[in-house]
């Protein structure tokens, strides 16, 4: 009997803000199951980086420009080749004031709002519009990066950032509506207070309140996301998961 050589399927992803923080936790956690991994994000790609092939799958995009995301769509689509199984949406960006002051509704100028809005929630559906034939053709997964700010007023993100992010709460479970039909299923993440290098003074504070008196790890929120992508949840869309450690309570 004539031997049969079969090729093992790669599931592929691309995600957004992947040079830190959660994005990088979530690269070692696909890569860690085998998918390839195309990462998006306005840096050029670090050498240092631990993933194999990460220079040749990094597209460096910057998605508070509309006119380079679109044109950034060319080639991503060039690079997964048909087929998309994942999208992470999960590029964020909280500007503040002098001294790291928080920008409220009263201090956040025109041009700010449209920069945060730009890669908080318009990149997101315009990656996933542009994406919309591979992604169905995998029967794949789109992951929006929510936040606890977006149903609450938080002590430190500021009023753009948690708006852009209540907004793409919304987007969730349109898309989820819309692209269920083409076998794409959407749903978001809402992450608390994650230990990153980014986290604000003063966060102990509200560390001592948390149910579970402690931060999240990246790893825990990359976790959540590689379960929202798997087979695991293959019926579920149009879900926000919360990943605070009780917070939201």
């Amino acid at each position: 009997m004539a031997s049969m050589t079969l090729m093992t399927y790669q599931r592929t992803i691309v995600l957004t803000g992947a040079s830190r923080g959660i994005g990088h936790a979530t690269v070692k956690r696909f890569s860690a199951e085998g998918w390839r991994v195309l990462t998006c994000s306005r840096q050029p790609f670090d050498p240092r980086c631990p993933w194999p092939g990460g220079e040749e799958n990094h597209i460096q995009i910057d998605l508070a420009s509309p006119d380079k995301t679109i044109a950034a769509l060319e080639v991503i689509k060039a690079k997964v080749n048909g087929k998309l199984d994942a999208l992470v949406n999960n590029a964020g960006i909280s500007p503040k004031g002098p001294g790291g002051a928080r920008l409220s509704t009263l201090t956040t100028d025109l041009r700010t709002w449209g920069q945060v809005f730009h890669v908080n929630f318009f990149a997101s559906i315009v990656l996933a519009r542009g994406l919309m034939d591979e992604l169905s053709a995998a029967k794949g997964s789109v992951v929006n990066v929510t936040s606890i700010a977006g149903s609450r007023v938080h002590p430190f993100a500021g009023a753009a950032y948690a708006t852009s992010k209540a907004a793409l709460a919304a987007l969730t479970r349109e898309m989820a509506h819309d692209f269920g039909p083409l076998g794409v299923r959407v749903n978001a993440i809402a992450p608390g207070e994650i230990e990153t290098a980014i986290l604000s003074p003063g966060t102990d504070k509200i560390v001592e309140k948390l149910p579970m008196n402690r931060l999240g790890q990246p790893r825990e929120v990359a976790d959540a996301i590689w379960f929202l992508c798997s087979d695991q949840s293959s019926y579920i869309s149009g879900s926000e998961l919360q990943v605070n450690g009780a917070q939201h309570v």
